[in-house]
């Protein structure tokens, strides 16, 4: 009803604009005495002329657009209307012998032209007077600061130009482009470079700062990023061109910072053909495949068009979320089959491999978190020893191709019962690849960022609720990497497996636990200690200051991709590895923690936990070893 009603307004509107303009232009032809007769005529032939006019006008759709928003799109159309009209409506005139100076004719259609377009776009005049607060002020609205002046920012600033009230105020863009500084785009101007950020934040009580620079390399964006979380204000960010699917930009597409900008890891670049080569048209079974590594695993393989995909997970939910993601995106493309079964039950996991005959076996099932592990230890001796040594004795039998284990930095000079599994679990790994015909290795890396039970969702949960937010120590150090990046190396990884090996990835420099809860808060616009305070609630149960990813006896050798390194993972003797874990086995429903953590110092030597005397175990600052192997 309400456009009907705008439709007719703007009719009435135009049939007055197409008289009144020809009555101008005769009144200024004949110098205020326009002649009877001529009026005469007018009269008789002026609803012909305003029918033919309004006839092209919705012909040009001026019923139909929102004027509102109108641009040079809109201003052709007003033109193209205008114009057509008025030569079919001389034309008529002429036909019918009207004796009219030509000079009115097009006297008429200028004013015509100004009318019609000037009525329409005063409809967004209105807006942006209204908008912007031009006559009364924008001290109410939030200040944003935009990072960056290309057109992805320029986007993002006249979206807010026209919707202040409901994104806020921009005070100017920032660019490192010399020549663009103190120029202005769209109204809005360029007031600095990226070292400018904190003192044009300052100068303009900057609430919110939008990084728009999606191209922007990632050493690049975590230098932006340093500098900005230095200001009193929210960060927010327009994805990177590869998060943007579409192409296209909108307000509701900027979202909050993650620490994975701040980190400014460079992307992986994949050597698609080698993994091709062994992925390609196999049977690829991942254990664990609804974890969060395991599932992105499952993400990245079914890219290599596998010949079946086997998801095989205890847990129901995650196995269901992840298949349902995979169908929705493959559909018959990717052959995909999802198990429920536990890698702790032998005689199903020899069934499962017997069946499916996988070339590639990926095993990601594992109990992680460190303290749930410390309270029930023989959990975690079941789940990740004689889990894995099930699935790769399967793999063994049957003569699979390739397993890879995924294994943590937690497995060097273990603290926790976690860990201590984790490094027997590679050891089982290296005794089986020495006269397996399976290539077995394994792949050993740090935190990922936001997996099941990441201290990075815990924060930013913490600090939704207006915290505190809690660490257990203000020294404590992990190293990062994102899901993506480490499942796209582990896959990497064992297209160069030899067999026997322990891959190192490169997971960059140590990053402070505490660092990383400030600069969350802080570029939730709060401030530490003050908008949210941090309490140390001290270390638990077997949590390290620091983890190591290398201990000194195993070296590190590099291999023709700059982030995987080879690790000597020892020389263990697999029959006399089963013999001494099926004893474990035996004896395992017997002992009590403590016994059973005197058990695991004998089985690995490198373990030590609170009560026992600590081993004075020589370890490898992996960066540093890292940076000593890419400088020779």
């Amino acid at each position: 009803m309400k456009i009907k009603l705008r439709r007719a307004y703007l009719l009435l509107l135009d049939t007055l604009i197409v008289l009144s303009a020809f009555l101008l232009a005769l009144f200024l032809h004949y110098e205020g005495l326009i002649p009877g007769s001529v009026l005469k005529e007018l009269a008789t032939y002026g609803l012909a002329v305003v029918l033919i006019k309004l006839f092209f006008y919705y012909q040009f759709s001026l019923y139909d657009s929102l004027w509102e928003y109108a641009s040079v799109e809109e201003l052709l159309k007003v033109v193209g209307a205008v114009g057509l009209s008025s030569i079919c409506s001389i034309a008529y005139l002429s036909l019918l012998g009207l004796d009219i100076y030509p000079g009115v004719y097009f006297v008429s259609v200028i004013i015509e032209l100004i009318m019609v377009g000037g009525m329409r776009f005063s409809y967004r005049l209105i807006r942006r007077v209204k908008n912007n607060r031009i006559f009364w002020g924008k001290a109410n609205l939030k200040k944003v600061l935009i990072i960056g002046c290309g057109a992805t920012a320029s986007l993002v600033g006249n979206e807010m130009k026209n919707h202040p009230e409901s994104y806020g105020y921009v005070v100017g863009y920032i660019d490192d482009d010399p020549d663009k500084i103190g120029k202005t785009i769209g109204g809005i101007k360029v007031v600095g470079n990226r070292h400018d950020i904190y003192s044009v934040s300052k100068r303009f009580k900057v609430n919110e700062i939008i990084v728009a620079v999606p191209t922007a390399s990632p050493s690049d964006m975590k230098e932006i990023l340093e500098e900005a979380k230095r200001c009193d204000a929210k960060v927010r960010i327009v994805p990177g061109i590869m998060e943007i699917i579409d192409g296209k930009v909108s307000m509701s597409k900027i979202r909050d910072v993650e620490i994975e900008d701040l980190l400014g890891r460079d992307e992986v670049n994949l050597n698609l053909a080698e993994i091709a080569s062994y992925l390609e048209g196999k049977t690829v079974l991942v254990t664990g495949g609804g974890g969060s590594i395991g599932s992105e695993l499952c993400r990245q393989i079914a890219r290599f068009n596998p010949k079946k995909l086997v998801i095989l997970d205890i847990y129901e939910n995650n196995a269901y979320d992840i298949q349902k993601e995979l169908l929705s995106q493959y559909g018959d493309n990717l052959i995909l089959e999802v198990l429920i079964a536990s890698v702790r039950d032998r005689e199903t996991i020899f069934d499962i491999v017997a069946k499916l005959k996988p070339n590639v076996i990926f095993h990601a099932a594992a109990h992680k978190h460190v303290p749930l592990m410390e309270d029930s230890p023989k959990e975690a001796i079941k789940n990740n020893v004689f889990g894995t040594m099930n699935v790769a004795e399967a793999a063994n039998d049957y003569n699979v191709d390739r397993f890879v284990l995924i294994s943590t930095d937690k497995a060097v000079n273990p603290t926790n019962v976690m860990g201590a599994s984790k490094r027997m679990c590679e050891m089982i790994v290296n005794g089986l690849g020495k006269t397996s015909k399976t290539k077995f290795t394994a792949v050993r890396f740090g935190n990922v960022l936001g997996s099941n039970g990441s201290v990075i969702p815990l924060f930013k949960k913490q600090i939704s609720e207006g915290g505190p937010v809690t660490l257990t120590h203000m020294e404590i150090i992990r190293y990062f990497m994102t899901i993506q990046e480490a499942s796209q190396l582990v896959i990497q990884a064992g297209a160069i497996a030899k067999g026997g090996e322990v891959f190192v990835l490169d997971m960059g420099e140590p990053v402070k636990i505490y660092d990383l809860a400030v600069d969350l808060i802080k570029l939730s616009g709060l401030e530490p200690h003050k908008d949210i305070e941090i309490e140390v609630t001290g270390l638990r149960p077997g949590e390290k200051l620091f983890e190591e990813l290398l201990m000194e006896e195993e070296g590190l050798v590099n291999t023709k991709y700059k982030k995987i390194f080879i690790g000597k993972a020892g020389d263990f003797a697999y029959p006399i590895l089963k013999k001494s874990f099926a004893r474990l086995m035996e004896d395992l429903p017997a002992l009590d923690n403590d016994e059973l953590r005197e058990c695991l110092t004998r089985l690995v030597p490198t373990y030590s936990y609170a009560g026992n005397e600590q081993k004075d175990n020589k370890v490898v600052n992996i960066s540093s070893e890292v940076r000593r192997i890419k400088e020779n």
